[in-house]
C-alpha cells in the first residue's frame, strides 16, 4: 500500500522525519475556545502542552497545531490572536518533545512565525489560496497540506453542490500542488487532503473515501481527516462526544483505501486499530 521499503516516502519536517512507511497518526491540538470537538479543552499553553504529550506517548506521530476554528460558522480571528494562541505552545512542544510539529493555518504570517517556532509542516484548509500563503510556503521549504474546501468554512455547507465530488477534488487538489510546484514548492513536500466534512454532505464525503485510493494513484501522500466529523453522527445519531467507535471506523477505512496520515482526536484508540491493520495485512504477505 505504501510502497517497498526503496520507494518509502518521507517529509522533512524542519529536521524531524515522518516517514511514511505506514498510516501516520497526526494528533490533534486545537488551542481554541470554539473547535467543533473539543474547543476551549486545551486553551492555556501549560494545559495545550500536557496533552500533546498524552498524544505522543499514546502514539501520536505528529502534532497539529491550530489556533482558529474551520467549524462551519466559526468566527475568524485576527492574525495576532492565532498567534497568540499557537507560538507559545509550538515553541514549548518543540523544545520538550522530538516529534514534527504542524501548524494548522490558512494566513502567511502564521506559517513564518510558527516555522520559526519551530514548526516543520503547513496544514492549510485553504490549500494556500490566502494572500502570500503560496509564498510564504515556498519560501520555508517546509511540507504542506493542500485541502480542498468548496466555499469558506463559515458558509460552506449551506447546500454544497458538486457534478461528480471525486474527480472535482481531485482536479482541485492536483491543479493547487501544480500551482504549488510552479511557485518552487518541491513536488515531494506536498500532501493532498480531500476535506472530509469542508462543504459536502454525507453522500459526498462516503463517495470521496470510496474513492480516495484513485486520489492515493497520483503520487502525492494524502491525509484524511474523519474524526468526530458531523457525517459519523448523521450515520450512528450519536453527539460529538460520543464518536469514537465511528472515528476509528473511519481511520481503519481510509488507511484502507491508501492514506499515508489520519487526523484524529482519539490517537491511543486510533494507533490500536491501525496496529490490528498492520498485523492483519502482514499476515496476507507471510501467512504462518
Amino acid at each position: 500500500m505504501h510502497g517497498t521499503p526503496e520507494q518509502t516516502l518521507s517529509l522533512d519536517c524542519g529536521g524531524r522525519p515522518l516517514v511514511l512507511d505506514r498510516p501516520r497518526i497526526m494528533g490533534v491540538l486545537n488551542v481554541t475556545p470554539d473547535s467543533f470537538s473539543d474547543g476551549g479543552a486545551w486553551l492555556s499553553p501549560r494545559e495545550a502542552l500536557m496533552h500533546a504529550h498524552r498524544m505522543a506517548a499514546a502514539g501520536a506521530d505528529i502534532i497539529d497545531v491550530g489556533g482558529e476554528s474551520t467549524r462551519p460558522g466559526a468566527a475568524e480571528v485576527s492574525v495576532q490572536q492565532e498567534l497568540d494562541r499557537v507560538i507559545p505552545v509550538i515553541e514549548a512542544l518543540w523544545a520538550e518533545t522530538r516529534l514534527p510539529i504542524s501548524i494548522d493555518t490558512s494566513k502567511a504570517e502564521v506559517m513564518r512565525e510558527a516555522a520559526a517556532a519551530g514548526a516543520g509542516m503547513i496544514n492549510d484548509v485553504c490549500a494556500l489560496r490566502g494572500d502570500d500563503a503560496v509564498e510564504a510556503a515556498a519560501e520555508l521549504a517546509l511540507p504542506v497540506c493542500l485541502m480542498h474546501l468548496q466555499g469558506k468554512p463559515g458558509s460552506m455547507q449551506r447546500e454544497p453542490r458538486y457534478e461528480d465530488v471525486c474527480a472535482e477534488v481531485t482536479t482541485f487538489l492536483l491543479k493547487r500542488a501544480e500551482i504549488c510546484i510552479n511557485a518552487g514548492i518541491a513536488r515531494e513536500n506536498i500532501v493532498l487532503d480531500p476535506g472530509f466534512g469542508f462543504g459536502k454532505l454525507l453522500e459526498h464525503n462516503l463517495a470521496l473515501l470510496q474513492g480516495m485510493a484513485q486520489l492515493c494513484g497520483h503520487g502525492f501522500p494524502v491525509l484524511a481527516g474523519l474524526s468526530r466529523k458531523s457525517m459519523i453522527g448523521q450515520i450512528t445519531g450519536r453527539e460529538v462526544s460520543d464518536r469514537l467507535a465511528g472515528s476509528l471506523a473511519l481511520a481503519l477505512l481510509a488507511a484502507q483505501q491508501g492514506a499515508s496520515i489520519v487526523r484524529v482526536h482519539d490517537v491511543a484508540e486510533t494507533a490500536d486499530t491501525l496496529r490490528v491493520l498492520e498485523a492483519f495485512q502482514a499476515s496476507l504477505t507471510d501467512p504462518a
